[in-house]
């Protein structure tokens, strides 16, 4: 999934106009780690990590290749735009958990 930016975006002297996230190309192998490295960091705030911004921002880094102050350096409109994104992903996949078919 491409997600647009608003506005180009400069991160260590490259511009860019939008990032690229595979998120279906994770496994669950990323998710713990993406979990793992925001506990090292004590940035998350809830028990639940897809509802911290702090993790969905390590799934993108993990699911773009990209470093995760890439996502953290984005302006806020872009990071709400990509966490929010990634949150939603995860959360629609949690949604079908239960349901008959």
């Amino acid at each position: 999934m491409y997600i647009k930016f608003n506005a180009p975006f400069n991160f260590e002297g490259e511009e860019h106009d939008g990032v690229e996230l595979n998120l279906d190309g994770l496994t669950g192998n990323d998710i713990e780690k993406a979990q793992t490295m925001i506990l090292m960091e004590r940035k998350t705030g809830s028990n639940i990590p897809e509802f911290s911004k702090a993790y969905c921002a390590q799934v993108a880094a993990l699911s773009a290749k990209k470093p995760v102050e890439f996502f953290r350096s984005l302006p806020v409109r872009e990071y709400t735009k990509v966490t929010l994104e990634v949150q939603n992903f995860l959360l629609d996949g949690a949604s079908e958990v239960g349901s008959t078919q």
